[in-house]
């Protein structure tokens, strides 16, 4: 059989990192290393007027934000180890760190919804007094500090799922401290304090709504899952299309990274291989079309595959 197919590899280099839009991906240091720096320094504000004021509510939030610190730090460290060159212990470089940070940080803000959605249980049980003109105060400084450092990640947030969980982490930091601070209003008004763990189970509600996306797509990238925005019918398709193509079988579509996705397939052409130009061709079109840049390709003269399923084709 040996005989009957070769081995076409679109050539690339490893070292380029594309978007899946075909664009290098933007560089995020700086705003990782800007977010956790502030998030630190808000941390020991909240932590000091928290015990001063007696507010509960400050606390939580505290403890909210050293988790967001935490995914901020994991996204960072899986956005610089997917920058690393291919290695012999590892071919395809460390691209993968990136779908297990989104991961990690996907499961960090579950942790959190259930630390909150546990003290404002409790705060239900035992309303505790709220100093609520220091916790407006602190909390609305929360709201400009977590909003302005999900701003930083708003450009790569579309298309790469590590930047969109430490989005999503700042984004959700932002709703607690807008929860805080409105709780904080209407128990300054109305004196009553179960409006402030009412409004902490609404802000996990949708923290966890926003959540389950990142983590649903970051297990199915972890499981080389065909990425959400590539339909396979359609690469099927369009393989199908190309000049001399009989069928195609093997067909494997997996994500790389957050930010890149690789393909092999098997290609039947019997006239054999169409000539110069047709690889390149081929990965212009995958590029173009899917946003797909890792592409390996085997030509047959034969579908093979059919050939040895004929002796034998276990289910």
């Amino acid at each position: 059989m040996s005989g009957h197919h070769h081995h076409g590899h679109i050539h690339h280099s490893h070292h380029d990192r594309h978007g899946p839009h075909g664009h290098m991906p933007t560089d995020f240091s700086r705003a990782f290393a800007f977010g956790i720096a502030l998030n630190i320094i808000y941390i020991v504000v909240e932590v000091t007027y928290g015990l001063l004021s007696g507010s509960m509510a400050l606390l939580a939030d505290a403890g909210h934000n050293l988790s967001d610190v935490l995914g901020l730090a994991v996204a960072w460290a899986g956005a610089e180890l997917s920058k690393r060159p291919p290695s012999k212990q590892f071919t395809y470089g460390l691209g993968g760190s990136s779908i297990l940070a989104a991961l990690l940080n996907g499961l960090f803000l579950l942790v959190a919804c259930g630390a909150i959605a546990w003290e404002a249980i409790n705060r239900f049980r035992e309303p505790s007094e709220v100093a609520s003109q220091t916790v407006i105060i602190v909390a609305s400084i929360g709201i400009v500090i977590n909003f302005g450092t999900a701003m930083l990640f708003m450009r790569g947030q579309k298309e790469d799922i590590n930047i969109r969980g430490a989005f999503l982490h700042m984004m959700a930091d932002a709703a607690v401290s807008a929860g805080v601070v409105i709780g904080g209003i209407a128990i300054f008004y109305t004196g009553k304090n179960w409006i402030d763990p009412l409004i902490s189970l609404f802000i996990v509600a949708l923290i966890f709504w926003s959540t389950w996306g990142l983590l649903s797509e970051a297990v199915r990238m972890s499981l080389a899952g065909v990425p959400r925005d590539i339909d396979v019918e359609e690469v099927l398709t369009a393989l199908s299309e190309l000049p001399g193509v009989e069928t195609v079988h093997d067909l494997h579509i997996w994500p790389m990274s957050t930010s890149e996705t690789a393909m092999t397939a098997h290609l039947v052409i019997p006239g054999g291989h169409p000539g110069k130009g047709f690889l390149a061709d081929v990965q212009e079109s995958m590029k173009k079309r899917f946003a797909i840049h890792h592409i390996t390709m085997q030509i047959e003269l034969e579908d093979e595959e059919a050939d040895i399923c004929q002796t034998d084709c276990s289910p």
